[in-house]
């Protein structure tokens, strides 16, 4: 019964951000505008809620413990990086949540540290340079 419930949850959601997503527009960057990607992600989810709902898991076993405190904790991270990335600026954001997103997944801190640098070089060169979607580089006041 659980998976037939998070099913109609994500149904629900993803239904939600697809209509909601349809009504983005800007006037520069992608020629397809900018509701396209966030559409084109709605319908997988759309697809996968109905495999949810439709052919559960007929023993589902709910994750607890530190399995369940490090899923809590990186949901809580993203969350945060998406409110902190327009005042930190991408360069920091990113760099902080993939470090830590590292040390949840039981990295150790060198590398988690070095995947940081090279997400962060990587995602800004990739949307600011190649895909010319503005990024705010660095936090508010410097840049």
């Amino acid at each position: 019964m659980s998976d037939r419930i998070a099913g109609i949850v994500m149904l629900i959601v993803s239904i939600a951000f697809g209509i909601t997503a349809s009504s983005y527009e800007a006037s520069f960057g992608d020629p397809l505008g900018p509701a396209a990607l966030p559409v084109m992600l709605s319908i997988p989810a759309v697809l996968l809620s109905l495999c949810l709902v439709l052919k559960p898991d007929p023993d589902p076993v709910w994750v607890t413990g530190t399995p369940l405190f490090r899923q809590i904790a990186a949901v809580v991270l993203l969350i945060a990086y998406a409110l902190l990335l327009d005042p930190l600026g991408f360069l920091l954001a990113t760099f902080v949540t993939v470090t830590l997103l590292g040390r949840i997944l039981l990295s150790g801190w060198l590398k988690s540290a070095l995947s940081g640098v090279l997400m962060t070089l990587v995602l800004f060169v990739t949307f600011d340079t190649l895909l010319g979607l503005p990024l705010r580089a660095l936090p508010a006041g410097l840049g």
